[in-house]
């Protein structure tokens, strides 16, 4: 079944939603369309076209003291599923975890800390910081701003996902 990504009106990442779910709050007017796939859905009085984004026509507030738990799945999700070194998309069997500055250098597990490395650079950069490693991260780890990240869960199912799940 396909999936839906819901904005708040303000454009923010709220969630992903069934295809099913989400052309029931288009019918009622609480949502509209912003993606679409080319496909098209069809009744008797109504052609649709099938919404791959679509933004709330009201803000709902989310609570920001709600904290993401640092495991697996959310850094790896944060971090798109991607090397944050080479930027390489293995699979998520083929990912780990890697602390920035290594443990035994006092770093510790934080989000401003831990990224995802495929094994090869893991390797590479062993026991080291990655200047002591020559090598440079694609990003600078930080907390996630939205708690989508942990509601999305997967790799990016569609290209146009992305613009709106773009870190700073």
């Amino acid at each position: 079944m396909q999936s839906v990504l819901v904005l708040n009106a303000t454009y923010e990442p709220l969630s992903v939603v069934s295809l099913k779910r989400a052309v029931i709050l288009l019918l009622k007017e609480k949502a509209e369309i912003v993606e679409a796939a080319e496909a098209v859905l069809r009744s008797e009085r109504l052609t649709l076209p099938v919404p791959l984004v679509i933004r709330l026509v009201y803000y709902v507030r989310i609570p920001r003291r709600l904290s993401l738990p640092l495991t697996r799945r959310t850094v790896m999700a944060r971090d798109r599923y991607t090397c944050q070194y080479c930027g390489a998309q293995p699979g998520k069997a083929e990912l780990t975890l890697d602390h920035v500055i290594p443990r035994s250098q006092g770093g510790e597990t934080s989000w401003e800390n831990v990224v995802t490395a495929c094994r090869a650079c893991n390797q590479r950069k062993g026991n080291r910081t990655p200047a002591q490693a020559g090598m440079k991260l694609l990003h600078k780890p930080r907390r996630p701003r939205y708690i989508a990240l942990a509601l999305i869960g997967e790799p990016v199912q569609f290209e146009v996902w992305g613009k709106y799940l773009i870190r700073d």
